[in-house]
């Protein structure tokens, strides 16, 4: 098996005759935490949505665990939280417990009964995220980040090797949000998960991921972490297509570009 998780190699992708992704080759290895980051409309939902291969690009080839995506179907492997995670229905009375088991519906059909088995992979993915205590608790009556927790959870109870997070701590206030990264730097740290988030938080990337790709149409940057933090103004600027600043850099509380 190939050591790196996902490999993207000259892949280009266009809605109409619109062009969003142009020669894109960025390869993840096993073990890593990527943040993927880039100006609004650079293309870093639709490079996900043909990671997981729900676009096809028009040319170039994705990768999964050495498996061309097209062929690929072992999609126990990956876990993804999507931008709109936060948009569940929490009025729906569903316990955390219940929302979490949803992730096993692939592997265990439908309309089947969880065996003991089953109810042990939902109570170590609540565990994982640090939510027992809530295993029972409606999933309205908990805050925006402890939710997210949850979505994690329903994402790690198949066990993936890869967890893809598609800007999900939108409308998450910001000590959630710091709480919520720590979680992720644990789950790649303690759990040896490779971690793909797309983020627009800079002290995140800094603080927690191991590498960076900035994406805006082609691939400006990948490398570690540390690299992409000593960049200059100019450089991030050339990158996003306008000028960058680093508004805020706040250890506890991240930083943004805009």
């Amino acid at each position: 098996m190939s050591e790196n998780v996902i490999e993207i190699e000259n892949v280009s992708f266009r809605y109409d005759r619109q062009v969003v992704l142009e020669d894109i080759n960025l390869s993840i290895p096993k073990g890593s935490f990527l943040g993927l980051v880039g100006p609004n409309g650079s293309g870093k939902s639709t490079l996900i949505k043909c990671i997981l291969g729900l676009h096809k690009p028009y040319k170039g080839t994705v990768r999964l665990f050495g498996e061309d995506i097209q062929k690929f179907r072992d999609k126990s492997q990956i876990g993804y939280v999507s931008q709109k995670a936060n948009s569940f229905n929490t009025g729906f009375p569903a316990t955390v417990f219940e929302v979490v088991s949803t992730g096993l519906t692939s592997k265990i059909g439908l309309f089947r009964f969880m065996n003991s088995e089953h109810k042990k992979k939902v109570l170590k993915a609540i565990e994982a995220v640090g939510m027992s205590e809530f295993a029972n608790r409606n999933i309205g009556e908990l805050s925006g980040g402890q939710q997210q927790r949850i979505f994690i959870a329903r994402a790690l109870v198949s066990e993936p090797e890869l967890l893809i997070l598609d800007e999900p701590t939108v409308g998450v206030d910001s000590q959630n949000v710091h709480n919520f990264y720590s979680l992720l730097e644990s789950l790649n740290k303690e759990h040896g998960i490779t971690l793909l988030l797309v983020t627009h938080d800079v002290g995140t990337i800094t603080e927690k991921v191991t590498h960076v790709a900035c994406l805006n149409k082609h691939l400006h940057f990948h490398g570690k972490a540390k690299e992409f933090e000593h960049l200059c103004e100019h450089e991030l600027s050339t990158f996003y297509g306008h000028h960058v600043h680093v508004l805020t850099h706040d250890h506890n509380h991240g930083g943004q570009l805009v």
